[in-house]
């Protein structure tokens, strides 16, 4: 039993626990899920269908912390993406042409992958610190978006387009198919290959890794690279499901979340060893502390604290040393080994 409670992720699959089943004694019917007509609905599925951009988003920024980085640009990609995607759209003739939507969604996946690039250079060629590259596109992102969008709301009605983050595919919701199929990818890629050891190396220790004949740059470059795509693809689900691209507010404070969640699913800020399932497990439980709120009815004015205190809850549960003093376990002295007995010298007569 206490191999289980020292699980990195019994901690927060608990707190989720309890979070779903508070939101039982208020809504008797939250654990139903209905079919209608062909869909899933339910307070579950929704929680995963607005979990699904989080999980994306939260993907990226774990890559990106494993190996010892940051990245405070993805709200602002999430806001560029949908801005150019539906500008687009809402310049074609057939808002409905599935291949119009296709070019749009890759334009849009292009610049994204640009824009990882840049923060990739700025920080494994140029050397810039990790946090002050990419509070350059943060800043500057939010202006591009403006600029795309020239300061206005755009508004599109294609379908297709629509799939991507309020459509459903085979009952389920499309938005969270994509974002299981992105976490496949990302555990295929980590976890059965040597590439997870590499980046864990890199974050770890850089000089090690670099003296083992590592090319850590390359690494970085992928991980920022990879971190924006991941972004991109949120940013499409977030202006699909609204059917509109918001320049200003879309993806606003989501690197708050992402990083949240990366912390909640037990990967260090400091880089090294991360856990994928550890982080998605966050994303979903970020998305089920929201829907608590609102179900409990706590007043906006304290929804920000009710948040803070349930993550500090969290990150205290999770920590071995204060359940350590909590519970009073302290480690027993090992008993020094034993020595062999000194060899006796014969003093000749």
């Amino acid at each position: 039993m206490s191999g289980v409670v020292r699980h990195r992720l019994f901690w927060p699959l608990a707190i989720l626990a309890v979070l779903l089943l508070g939101n039982l004694a208020f809504t008797p019917g939250f654990f139903s899920i209905q079919v209608r007509d062909g869909h899933l609905y339910g307070s579950l599925i929704d929680i995963l269908r607005l979990s699904a951009p989080l999980v994306l988003v939260a993907l990226g920024m774990t890559v990106v912390i494993a190996t010892g980085g940051i990245d405070l640009s993805v709200g602002a990609v999430v806001a560029i993406s949908g801005a150019i995607a539906c500008l687009q759209i809402s310049g074609q003739d057939n808002q409905h042409s599935t291949a119009g939507v296709l070019v749009a969604v890759a334009v849009a996946l292009l610049a994204c992958v640009a824009l990882g690039l840049w923060n990739g250079f700025l920080v494994a060629t140029v050397g810039i610190q990790p946090i002050i590259a990419t509070l350059i596109l943060m800043v500057a992102g939010r202006g591009i978006a403006q600029l795309v969008t020239d300061g206005q709301i755009i508004t599109v009605t294609s379908d297709p387009y629509r799939l991507i983050g309020g459509g459903y595919w085979l009952t389920f919701p499309f938005s969270v198919l994509i974002a299981v199929v992105v976490t496949a990818v990302a555990v295929t890629l980590t976890r059965r290959t040597a590439l997870g050891l590499l980046i864990e190396s890199v974050g770890g220790n850089p000089y090690a890794s670099r003296l083992a004949g590592i090319r850590s740059r390359r690494l970085i470059l992928a991980a920022y690279v990879f971190c924006a795509l991941c972004a991109g693809i949120a940013g499409l689900m977030i202006s699909s499901n609204v059917s509109s691209a918001d320049g200003n507010n879309a993806g606003l404070l989501i690197e708050l979340d992402a990083i949240l969640a990366v912390v909640i699913g037990g990967t260090a800020l400091s880089g090294g060893r991360f856990s994928i399932a550890g982080t998605v497990i966050g994303a979903v439980i970020i998305k089920s502390l929201d829907t608590t709120i609102y179900t409990i009815g706590i007043t906006p004015e304290t929804t920000l604290l009710f948040k803070a205190i349930v993550v500090i809850v969290l990150c205290l549960a999770q920590s071995p040393a204060f359940r350590a003093r909590v519970f009073n376990r302290r480690r027993r002295p090992e008993p020094p080994a034993p020595t062999a007995p000194a060899p006796k010298l014969e003093v000749p007569a």
